[in-house]
Parts: C-alpha cells; structure tokens; sequence
C-alpha cells in the first residue's frame, strides 16, 4: 500500500479508470495542465492528453450539459464542478436530465457519469463556497450520493462511481484534501451504498459522513477513556443509504447519535433518526441524538465558522451528557 494524501487519491482513482477504459474521459475548469484548484487532478492531462482530459469555460451548465450529451451517446464522463455550491447554477440539469433520463425512457438510456466537486466548510472560504450540500441531492430520485472520508474510500469509491450506469454525485470534503492515509496498490473497487464500521462500541453509536468521521473518531477515543464504548460508522453513501449496517450497530448499542456538516433543518440524519423511530424504536435506551450547524449560513471568520461545525470537542462533550 502506498500512503497518499486525500488529493492525491482522487488523481489515482480517475487515472486507475481512465487506464482501464478508454470510454471515460474528465472535463471541467482548470482541471488540466493547472491540475485543479484543489490540485486534486495533477499529471492527469500530462499522462492521458488534451483528448480526454478537457478544460472548460467557466460554465457549469456547459460542463454538466457536456457530460451528460457525453454519457448519452457512448462515453462515461468524469465531470468536475469546482465549488459544491456552484451546483445550485446548474441545478436544473442535474435534477430534471441527469437524474429522470433513464426512468423517462423507460430504461431505454442510462447514464453513466460522475460529478465530482469540491464540498463543505472548514477552509475559510465564506457562505457561498463552504456549504455540505449532499442533502440536496440526497432528496432527488435518480441520483446516487457519496462522500468519501478516506483517501482509500476516495479512490476506490469513485472507481465505483465511475462503473456505476447511473449517474453519481461525488462529494470531496475540501478540508480533508491534506490529510493522509493507506491507499490500495492497484485496481481499488469499494462498493457503493455499503456503510462502514471503522469502532466497534457497545454503549453508543455514532454515524457520520465526510469530514465529520474523523472528528467523531476522536471524540470515541476521549470517550473511551471515560469508560464510555462508541461505535462509529462511516456512512459513506446517503443514495444508496446503508441501513442494514447502520441499524446493526445501534442494536448492538441502544443509542443512536448523528453527526453531521449540513444545517438542521432536513439534514441526512433527521431521515436516518426517522428510520430508526420507526424500524427499532423499541431497542433504544434513550432519545436519539443529532450533532448538527445551527440552520444558518456558515460564517467566514475563523471562530465563527469553527464554532458552527461540530468538532471532536462538541461530540465528546454532547454524547458525555446524552449518557450521562
């Protein structure tokens, strides 16, 4: 195994693809000889050529239109929209074409592309380029959904994604870009809508996304010190969403704690909350518990915005008091 950072896996989970089929192709802003602004997709256009790896004019209905014409008619397009929040420009392609094609043509046409973008706060870069919008995505029929917290999960992740026939929107937390892990040599496969146990517990479990494992991660490890075992599941997948292994863990626990990036207000873990009231709510010992931003804008100064999102501190001291 080789250890790459966060980015560097992105730029081994596309070449892995592009080598293998010579079908997928990556187009978006500054993707090429730049290497991205995140410098996620360095020595992709220097190994694959101008051909298949496309800069594009800073436009994402022209990025999304021409990944989806691409899909259409043979190719399997790896298509890169900078900022998450820029999605809301070309939203009505995603919700209304991306995600209705195959079921309006009667399974006639599939769809075989990935969004990729840059996702979520931690980075300073304001309200309007720090947003976790995989809950807008989450509600639209027709689109699978994944975020990736690892350098392993993003590479063989979005290898899956990418041999998926329909299409898939890629999440990146942005501030988990630097981070470092062991990353499979080779081909590197992980299985869509398939959550992962990374701490087995037996007083509580705590289910979380992206940026938010880690931090859950390390609250676990303060928590077992004070004699309390935290289960943590990384969902990995909301679209396909995990329940067997999420509702497995909370049987084995009794609790159910959520942590979450996004707003309040119809997060992912409001819809896993209802799932366990109605599936097991007989098996829990205590009140669900949703570690969530309050439903504002994130903030740009650096207290503010750490303030807002849940940290390893905040999970540690709210699950102390959920058990206490």
């Amino acid at each position: 195994m080789a250890e790459l950072t966060y980015r560097e896996a992105v730029a081994a989970g596309i070449a892995q693809e592009m080598k293998r089929d010579e079908s997928v192709v990556f187009l978006g802003e500054d993707i090429g000889a730049a290497g991205g602004v995140f410098k996620a997709t360095v020595g992709l256009f220097d190994e694959f050529g101008p051909v298949r790896v496309r800069d594009t004019p800073i436009s994402e209905q022209a990025i999304l239109g021409a990944a989806m014409g691409a899909a259409m008619t043979g190719l399997r397009p790896i298509a890169e929209i900078m900022f998450s929040d820029f999605l809301a420009v070309c939203w009505d392609i995603v919700v209304n074409q991306m995600a209705k094609s195959r079921y309006m043509t009667g399974g006639q046409m599939s769809l075989p592309l990935v969004v990729r973008t840059a996702n979520g706060g931690g980075s300073r870069f304001g309200a309007q380029h720090s947003q976790s919008l995989e809950n807008w995505a989450m509600a639209i029929p027709g689109i699978k959904v994944v975020a990736p917290s690892s350098p392993a999960d993003v590479k063989g992740l979005l290898a899956a994604a990418v041999r998926d026939n329909d299409p898939v929107l890629f999440f990146e937390q942005k501030s988990l870009y630097a981070t470092k892990g062991e990353v499979p040599d080779g081909d590197h496969v992980e299985e869509l809508g398939k959550a992962k146990v990374l701490r087995e517990g037996t007083d509580v479990t705590i289910v979380a996304l992206a940026l938010m494992v880690p931090r859950a991660l390390e609250a676990a490890e303060r928590l077992a010190a004070d004699g309390i075992s935290a289960s943590v599941v990384d969902v990995r997948s909301l679209v396909p969403l995990d329940t067997q292994t999420i509702l497995g863990e909370i049987a084995k626990t009794g609790r159910l704690v959520t942590v979450e990036e996004n707003p309040r207000l119809c997060g992912w873990g409001a819809e896993i909350s209802s799932i366990v009231a109605e599936e097991m709510f007989y098996d829990l010992d205590g009140p669900i518990l949703r570690i969530t931003t309050p439903h504002i804008p994130l903030a740009s100064a650096d207290e503010l915005e750490d303030l807002m999102m849940p940290s390893a501190d905040r999970i540690y001291e709210d699950v102390r008091k959920a058990i206490d």
